[in-house]
């Protein structure tokens, strides 16, 4: 779910931290994706109560797959190298119920599971589509993962809709990257340096905000909504001062609110160091996802060609103004200055 409000919140008081693009503006630009999320939202909106269900022709539910394997292409079609992250299979279960029921239809919840041969069959698609693929450690969470990873420089920018990515430290944040063109929005990038200089706020004062707006991890406080919310950190400077200066009579703090241990989290995330992770993009392995997707899966052999060959075209060198990286290439180690646009 993220953080609730911090989007709307950051449009009214800092709509300089705020910019709408293209996909073509990404162009070479190496984005790191919640593969864990996707694949929430795959599997709900393709479910048998979404009237979309999608099956093989034995009756097995390929709609991850296909919604995979299509969201990729997009992305390659458009110039952008995904790097996809995975949660822990322990903080995957700990997250299942929240997610699903934030975007799901009524009762979808009851029947939407992700299982680890969901997980592992997603993992091996995405390596025959030579795409990279992190799993984060034990505990780990994908979207802090994905955030270290753009602080490490290993990527330009976090591409997911919920807002705690620049909770967790991710420099860029870009919105509605995976969905634009299908649903005819453009796309949202949010620089967190200029949220924190446009809201007045340090780093954790910034994460003090998110806690007392609302976040996965922490109850919220009665009657101290976002606006109230950033008002109140400003004020006080942190939340135990906050809860210092409340007047618990007219706002009770909820039995659980554990916003040290969130806090915490949001500032230690449990992750493998970005300098110790090397994101390699690779050829398509075109055998293994015809006898994978077609053979196994019972997609349709065409429009896997199709696919196949987008897949190849994107490792042609192309000329783009401003920008001279080959498409394909290991992300390395690289320098703070590439989480920057070149003009």
């Amino acid at each position: 779910m993220g953080v609730k409000g911090l989007m709307q919140l950051i449009a009214d008081a800092c709509p300089q931290a705020l910019k709408e693009t293209g996909a073509d503006s990404y162009f070479g630009r190496k984005v790191a994706l919640d593969a864990s999320l996707a694949l929430y939202s795959f599997l709900i909106a393709l479910s048998p109560l979404s009237g979309s269900f999608l099956t093989n022709p034995s009756g097995d539910d390929t709609s991850y797959l296909m919604g995979l394997w299509s969201r990729t292409l997009r992305l390659v079609a458009c110039g952008i190298k995904p790097a996809f992250v995975f949660d822990s299979v322990r903080a995957l279960g700990a997250a299942a119920q929240p997610q699903s029921a934030a975007h799901s239809p009524p009762g979808a919840r009851r029947v939407v599971r992700v299982t680890p041969t969901h997980i592992e069959e997603c993992k091996k698609l995405l390596g025959l589509m030579g795409m990279p693929v992190v799993q984060a450690p034990a505990g780990g969470e994908a979207e802090a993962q994905c955030a270290e990873l753009c602080r490490a420089g290993k990527v330009f920018a976090v591409g997911s809709e919920d807002m705690d990515a620049l909770t967790f430290g991710a420099p860029v944040l870009l919105r509605h990257l995976t969905f634009s063109e299908a649903r005819k929005l453009p796309i949202v990038e949010i620089e967190l340096p200029k949220v924190l200089e446009g809201l007045g706020l340090t780093m954790e004062q910034f994460i003090d905000l998110c806690i007392l707006a609302g976040c996965d991890y922490c109850d919220t406080i009665r009657g101290v909504g976002p606006k109230r919310a950033l008002a109140l950190i400003k004020q006080h400077g942190s939340v135990e001062q906050v809860i210092k200066n409340l007047d618990k009579a007219k706002n009770p703090l909820p039995d659980q609110f554990p916003f040290e241990a969130t806090r915490e989290l949001f500032k230690h995330p449990n992750v493998i160091p970005g300098d110790e992770v090397e994101l390699q993009w690779g050829s398509p392995d075109e055998e293994g996802l015809l006898e994978y997707l077609v053979a196994e899966k019972g997609f349709n052999e065409e429009r896997v060609r199709k696919g196949i060959a987008t897949l190849k075209a994107g490792r042609k060198p192309q000329p783009v103004q401003g920008r001279i990286d080959s498409f394909f290439t290991s992300a390395g180690k690289s320098s703070s200055s590439t989480l920057k646009k070149e003009a």
